[in-house]
């Protein structure tokens, strides 16, 4: 999410119909200071205006993912608490200025105006129950961004409403090494436009999406069945193609049906599979067979037969679609 321009022209306010080195009416002459005007920096009495205190962030996870956002957090003005069971002394924030290693997550959570959980789909909830007392119906946000089950996300928000607490479902949809806090990150739930709007002011690129908890984890997850499913199947397809020596002629073949495909091969590849159902998994049976015989475990090539399978039963079950109706010469 971006900021949005304030809808001032560039030099608007800037400009007037006055001569230079005049003074319009009820202005000040250049170098000079008006009665009622302040300082920067200083108060209409005359003090110094007191300097927005750092947000407090704490970061439950310091892995590959969490360590990087934490760091990028701090280098952009936040002050940061940290808890990881399994790592006592976090390389490259440890002695951070700025950075303090908690003994738990209450302890991290405490003073924290915004908590990210970046730890695992299997700690999200306990990570939660732990630190729940300690911000138990204050102002401070939760934000999941493991990448767990809708289910889970909407336990959480369950979890989190019985405590007063909004929990906020984040997905950070590509790597996070090489972009850290700018990874791009969807949002939904309960605060999420406050919590984007956190993140944003500190370097993240978030967009809100107008749903629950497990929207932004439903939308990252329908992309990995395709891209992780493709990802697999192109590991195995090598492993086997390796084993019958013909790597590089694969790899090559792999290379030009991707640069090829368009938006057009989407409903291609999806109503081909359905037609071509018995044809195309006893393909795949075959497939299997032969990795078997190559040494390489079929694993992606059987499930492939076992999807074409379910698609023809689904086919062959169906009632059979009345005919068209003769609408006569075109």
């Amino acid at each position: 999410m971006t900021a949005r321009p304030d809808g001032r022209a560039p030099d608007e306010g800037a400009l007037d119909d006055t001569a230079p080195g005049s003074t319009s009416p009820g202005s000040t002459a250049p170098g000079s200071t008006s009665p009622d005007s302040t300082s920067p920096g200083s108060s209409a009495s005359g003090g110094t205006a007191p300097a927005a205190a750092a947000p407090v962030i704490a970061v439950l996870g310091l892995g590959e993912a969490g360590s990087l956002l934490a760091r990028d957090l701090l280098a952009a003005g936040a002050t940061v608490r940290g808890y990881d069971p399994a790592i006592a002394r976090p390389a490259g924030l440890a002695g951070a200025p700025g950075f303090t290693t908690a003994g738990s997550e209450a302890e991290a959570a405490t003073g924290a105006g915004l908590v990210l959980s970046v730890n695992s789909a299997k700690a999200a909830l306990s990570a939660l129950a732990a630190a729940a007392g300690a911000i138990e119906g204050g102002r401070a946000r939760w934000a999941d961004l493991n990448t767990a089950s809708p289910g889970v996300k909407q336990q959480l928000a369950a979890l989190g409403e019985r405590h007063g607490i909004a929990v906020t479902d984040i997905a950070m949809m590509s790597p996070v090494p090489g972009q850290g806090i700018r990874v791009p990150m969807l949002a939904s739930g309960g605060a999420a436009a406050e919590v984007a709007g956190q993140l944003t002011a500190l370097g993240a690129r978030v967009e809100v999406l107008d749903g629950p908890a497990g929207l932004a984890a439903t939308r990252k997850l329908l992309r990995s069945v395709f891209y992780k499913g493709m990802a697999a199947s192109i590991v195995e397809a090598l492993e086997a193609a390796r084993a019958a020596g013909l790597e590089d002629w694969l790899r090559e073949h792999i290379g030009q049906e991707l640069a090829r495909s368009g938006a057009e091969t989407v409903d291609r590849v999806a109503s081909g599979t359905r037609q071509h159902a018995v044809r195309r998994g006893a393909e795949m049976g075959a497939a299997a067979a032969m990795l078997t015989e190559l040494g390489v475990p079929p694993l992606m090539a059987d499930a492939s037969r076992a999807l074409h399978e379910r698609l023809q039963q689904a086919t062959s079950s169906s009632p059979a679609r009345p005919p068209r109706p003769n609408a006569g010469p075109r």
